[in-house]
């Protein structure tokens, strides 16, 4: 049976242990500390099934079990030398190809054609508000992190958004401004569309 790489949370799991042994709770605690929640779905449900799932692949093992006061048996998990091979693997593979992916913005921006433009103007604006806010309180956060004493290689994932983002708002001002002015290509029959 042969693992499949469809849930980043299995990658951040085998990445956490790659560091040190540790239980699910402490696995979340640890990713909400990081910010990892920004870029990879975490929620309690599915951190226990992509252990089990691991656990079930040989790529993770349960290590010990600890029991602190009246809190209940906590098994702790570490990873196994096919899991740092599988991480590691997949990590290359990530990095080094590109993949198709399918985000709403680029379905939606796709038909904009369907909207009258004051109507696309008006969203597409909001957004480009939207995202110049998610960049303010991206950079108030790397301030943060950055402060913590943590190095840049600690949070480059959101180096990353904040270059996406700073990308996506340029783009989204060109289209306002092109589509205000009226230059924007197929701009005639766009409106013509829509009278």
């Amino acid at each position: 049976m042969t693992f499949k790489r469809t849930n980043p949370l299995a990658l951040a799991v085998l990445a956490l242990l790659s560091e040190r042994p540790m239980h699910p709770y402490e696995m979340a605690q640890t990713m909400r500390e990081r910010h990892q929640e920004e870029v990879i779905k975490l929620n309690y449900g599915s951190l226990y099934t992509v252990v089990e799932t691991l656990t079930r692949h040989e790529l993770i093992t349960a290590s010990a079990v600890q029991k602190a006061g009246n809190r209940p048996e906590r098994t702790v998990y570490a990873v196994t030398g096919a899991g740092t091979a599988e991480l590691h693997d997949w990590l290359r593979s990530l990095i080094a190809e590109p993949a198709r992916e399918y985000p709403r913005f680029e379905a939606g921006i796709s038909m904009v054609g369907l909207l009258p433009p004051s109507d696309a103007l008006e969203v597409v604006r909001r957004r480009e508000a939207a995202v110049t806010e998610q960049l303010t309180a991206l950079a108030v956060l790397l301030e943060k992190l950055a402060g913590m004493g943590l190095p840049q290689l600690a949070w480059i994932e959101l180096d990353y958004r904040m270059a996406m983002l700073r990308a996506e708002r340029a783009w989204l001002s060109w289209f306002a401004t092109a589509t205000g002015e009226g230059t924007v290509g197929g701009y005639d029959s766009w409106e013509d569309r829509h009278r």
